[in-house]
Formats: structure tokens, C-alpha cells, sequence
């Protein structure tokens, strides 16, 4: 297949290694990845905070952009994060339909109805759960909310992470339960946020796990600043970088910032790649 990357904005400006393994993934599993140079905010911000009629012009750029998804120039359009897979399924169309622009809004979704979230592709339009993976860390997943009760992706990152070789998935209690993120909630509310935020890291610490995963970069960012100011010692991985693991070219639990080289990995942590 074809398939165009959508690499949203956090992960292009903060977490660069959420796409980036996202590339090595789908290329080792006979792919070609597209990275349309035009693409930039899906507009959900601007949505979620009730800007409607400035998230116009974002809206329209990203839907400009991949609309060549609908033309068969590309086979699917990936992207590494639920809520950002959500936005662009279920809001861009109406953000365009409300400003009375209609054509544009059935090109919208056109585009949404050939846009799927990262474990949504591998499982349910590429029809893998073995991607051939090879991580041997304890890890525990969780589910972020527009993954889970937008898209509802059930079970599927799950599936893919316990087929990955050496990897040992443990179980997160009350995993359903948001993290206290939810964008410029955890700016208004921060009271509220920081509570949220507080019992997730204590069921995180309480697995055990090495590595903390999740579909999208925005609840790991959040979850991963409370786990560090604990001294926890747990390192957050988004599910892609866990994927692209391979034994050939392990991929290191190294936290935020762009993915080192497996020798740099080896030099700075010998037993990393054990």
C-alpha cells in the first residue's frame, strides 16, 4: 500500500520519534510512506476550546492537503494519535459544513473515512498483530480517551503488543480512567487535572512496568511529567516506537526527545538492548 503520514503537531514539534517509527514500521512491513509536505494542525485545538469559526482555515489546509487520499493517489492515511484521528473523523466535516462550506465538507470526509489511527491500520485495513517486533521490557498500555470512546479502537493496541517478541504486558488497573490531560482542560482545570493526573501515575508505579505506552504523545506528555517528578523511573513509549523495535535495531525506552542511535543507545545504557 501507498500510505500518506499525518504526523500531528505535538509529535512534529516535540516527540519527533512517534513518526519517524511509525515510517520504519509500516516501510519494514512493504509499505511506501508519503509525508505530504503542506500538512500542519488538524484543527482540533481550535475545536475542543470552541474556536469553530477560526479553525476554518486549519481545517481546510489539512483536508486540502490529503485529499489526495480520495483520489486513489494514496491507499489510507496513518496517524500516530487517537485524539488527532478523532478530530479529523468526526469534527472537520461538520467545522466545514456549519460555515456553509459543503463541498468542501464531503471532501472532509471523503478523506476521514480513509484515516485511520496507527493500530487501527495494522489490524483492521493491513490485517497484522505480528509486526515482527522484538522489545524485552515489562510495559503496560494506556488507553487515552479518543482512542478508546471516539474511535474506539477496543482491544487492538493490546493485541499488537502482545505479539511483540520479549515483551511482557502487564495489566493497568482502572485503565479506562482519563489521565487529566484533555488539552487546555489541564490549563483551565488544573486542580482537577493534577488529581486525575495523580491517580493515573500511582496505577502506573503500582504495575511495575518499565515502560508506560499509549497511542498518543499529548497523554503520555502529561502522564510522563507526573511519573518523572515521582522519581518513578518509568519511561513513556509511544505504541509505534515500541513496534519499530526490532533485534537488528532495538529501540531504547529513552523518553521524550528524538530517538537515539542504537549505538548512541548502547554506549549511553549497555543494558538496554539485552
Amino acid at each position: 500500500m501507498r500510505i500518506a503520514l499525518a504526523a500531528t503537531c505535538i509529535a512534529d514539534a516535540m516527540f519527533p520519534q512517534a513518526p519517524r517509527a511509525v515510517v520504519t514500521l509500516l516501510e519494514r512491513l512493504g509499505h511506501e510512506v508519503v509525508f505530504p509536505a503542506g500538512q500542519a494542525c488538524c484543527g482540533q485545538m481550535h475545536v475542543n476550546t470552541g474556536y469553530l469559526a477560526e479553525a476554518v482555515p486549519v481545517v481546510q489546509n489539512h483536508v486540502r492537503t490529503f485529499a489526495p487520499v480520495t483520489d486513489g493517489e494514496w491507499d489510507a492515511v496513518v496517524v500516530p494519535s487517537g485524539s488527532c484521528t478523532g478530530s479529523i473523523r468526526h469534527q472537520q466535516a461538520m467545522v466545514l459544513d456549519r460555515a456553509g462550506l459543503a463541498a468542501e465538507a464531503r471532501t472532509a470526509a471523503a478523506v476521514a473515512e480513509r484515516t485511520y489511527e496507527l493500530s487501527e491500520l495494522l489490524v483492521d485495513v493491513l490485517g497484522v498483530t505480528d509486526v515482527g517486533a522484538w522489545f524485552p521490557h515489562r510495559v503496560t498500555y494506556h488507553p487515552t480517551c479518543h482512542s478508546l470512546r471516539m474511535l474506539g479502537v477496543g482491544d487492538k493496541p493490546e493485541r499488537l503488543l502482545q505479539a511483540v517478541e520479549g515483551l511482557e504486558l502487564v495489566p493497568l488497573a482502572e485503565a479506562e480512567g482519563c489521565c487529566g490531560f484533555g488539552g487546555t482542560f489541564a490549563l483551565k482545570n488544573s486542580d482537577t487535572s493534577t488529581a486525575m493526573l495523580q491517580d493515573k501515575v500511582a496505577t502506573v508505579v503500582d504495575t511495575g512496568a518499565e515502560v508506560l505506552t499509549a497511542g498518543d504523545w499529548s497523554c503520555l506528555m502529561h502522564i510522563s511529567g507526573g511519573l518523572s517528578r515521582g522519581g518513578t523511573g518509568v519511561r513513556p513509549m509511544h505504541l509505534g516506537e515500541i513496534l519499530a523495535s526490532t533485534r537488528e535495531a532495538p529501540t531504547a525506552p529513552s523518553g521524550p526527545g528524538a530517538v537515539r542511535s542504537a549505538a548512541g543507545r548502547a554506549a549511553a545504557d549497555p543494558g538496554v538492548a539485552r
